[in-house]
């Protein structure tokens, strides 16, 4: 009978995951290519549109004012009509908006488009997060979120080739090769959003794809899952929100957001400044470096975290490392120095992501923490505006990007002092000392 039941564990998570991880991650690097080529067309657009650096990082960070004013409204109507047609109504919608972006003839009409692209991605991101507990085991979530996660570098990976390569060589009907780049990369997430509304499941009862043996296993799983967790909260909106951990949390994501997006959009030009007569395809080249580690060390440090159980240390601990990293690179000026200091700090604030969002769990029931995380990721984007906006706003002032790298690996440093320094509910004991089903003592995690 324990051969059966660990032969339908085994058959069963395999399926899981393949049926979920995979398709998850394609979303999330649609996603990201829409919110970060913006990027790649300012080596083009910013010419074109007469944009100074500080006019784009605010077009960069507006975005995240609209991500904001939505994200929590957007998930409790996620909770309301399920992932399955609010996954799909993001899609669709963003897509939209991201091809019409394109088309812009003025700062203002960027800033409105990047405003509305914000308003429609809402609520993916933690949507997705609350999704994957759903089906995942708490001992399996922090490994599960960072293959889901792994997308951000990914989509580095793939757009800064990809991106690059669009505006170097498709141009006609009078729209330059970054418009072609921005409509091109739009399309994706509309029939994505009409292909999810007939794939997505929105919970295990309702699986067809797995044996009915399958679907009661994993429901039965689950179930004892969310039971053994002690020390947890069930809070309402309002107490969800205004929670403070829950907003101290919030602040170290602002912190920690102002540091990663402040970098993620200004790369392309960073390393355009290493050389002048690179090519916006080499650019994207040299770009696809540092991602490439970090999403090599973020499914590393998870899968370290899954194994041993901890997470706080390991939420705090890559954003030194990234702050240290970031404070060097902002101190030379030779290229191959700067990328692999670059990688090495774009590795430690990736690691963070997938640890971070474990912390949640650790004092709140689930159902109260799919608000929180949309509270928590909605409060943290707007670093997302202050970031890109700082940078380009130091950039104007010093003329270089590098004064605004040490000004982020300081925030980054802020918030790993808040992340080590947090204090979290005490292990709960039932009687004995022995471990819990995720290997460790009975400490309520999501």
């Amino acid at each position: 009978m324990a051969t059966d039941s660990r032969d339908i564990e085994k058959v069963t998570t395999r399926k899981v995951f393949w049926r979920l991880i995979p398709y998850l991650f394609i979303l999330y690097v649609i996603s990201y290519l829409d919110r970060a080529n913006l990027g790649y067309a300012a080596l083009a657009m910013n010419s074109e549109l007469a944009l100074t650096a500080e006019a784009f990082g605010f077009a960069g960070g507006i975005f995240f004012i609209g991500y904001f004013l939505f994200e929590v409204p957007s998930n409790v109507a996620l909770q309301k009509y399920g992932s399955r047609l609010w996954i799909s109504r993001i899609l669709i919608t963003w897509g939209i908006i991201a091809t019409l972006t394109g088309f812009v003839q003025s700062a203002t009409q960027l800033y409105i488009l990047r405003f509305l692209l914000g308003v429609a991605e809402a609520g993916f991101f933690p949507g997705i997060i609350i999704y994957l507990t759903y089906w995942f085991r708490t001992k399996e979530q922090a490994t599960t979120v960072a293959y889901f996660t792994a997308a951000i570098p990914a989509s580095y990976l793939l757009g800064a080739p990809l991106s690059t390569w669009i505006m170097d060589n498709v141009a006609g009907f009078g729209l330059s090769g970054w418009r072609w780049m921005l409509l091109l990369e739009g399309l994706p997430a509309v029939i994505a959003g009409i292909f999810n509304y007939f794939y997505m499941t929105d919970r295990p009862e309702k699986a067809k794809w797995l044996k009915p043996e399958e679907r009661e296993w994993l429901v039965r799983e689950l179930a004892a899952d969310h039971a053994n967790r002690k020390n947890v909260k069930h809070l309402g909106l309002w107490q969800a929100i205004s929670n403070p951990k829950v907003l101290f949390l919030s602040l170290i994501y602002f912190v920690y957001q102002v540091g990663n997006l402040g970098i993620g959009l200004w790369m392309p030009q960073i390393v355009k400044g290493f050389g002048d007569d690179f090519s916006h395809f080499q650019v994207g080249v040299i770009t696809m470096i540092p991602y490439a580690v970090a999403t090599f060390a973020m499914v590393l440090w998870s899968r370290n975290s899954d194994r041993t159980g901890e997470r706080q240390k390991h939420t705090a601990i890559p954003l030194l490392i990234a702050g240290l990293a970031l404070a060097t690179t902002g101190l030379t000026h030779n290229p191959i120095y700067a990328v692999a200091l670059i990688s090495i700090a774009l590795s430690g604030i990736y690691a963070f992501k997938s640890p971070f969002w474990s912390l949640p769990g650790l004092f709140l029931t689930r159902s109260t923490a799919a608000v929180s995380i949309a509270a928590i990721n909605s409060i943290g984007n707007l670093g997302g505006f202050a970031g890109p906006y700082a940078m380009g706003a130091i950039k104007t002032w010093t003329g270089s990007a590098f004064g605004g790298l040490l000004l982020l690996s300081g925030l980054l440093f802020l918030s790993f002092l808040m992340t080590w320094f947090m204090r979290f509910p005490a292990p709960a004991r039932e009687g004995t000392e022995g471990p819990t089903p995720d290997g460790q003592h009975n400490i309520a995690r999501n």
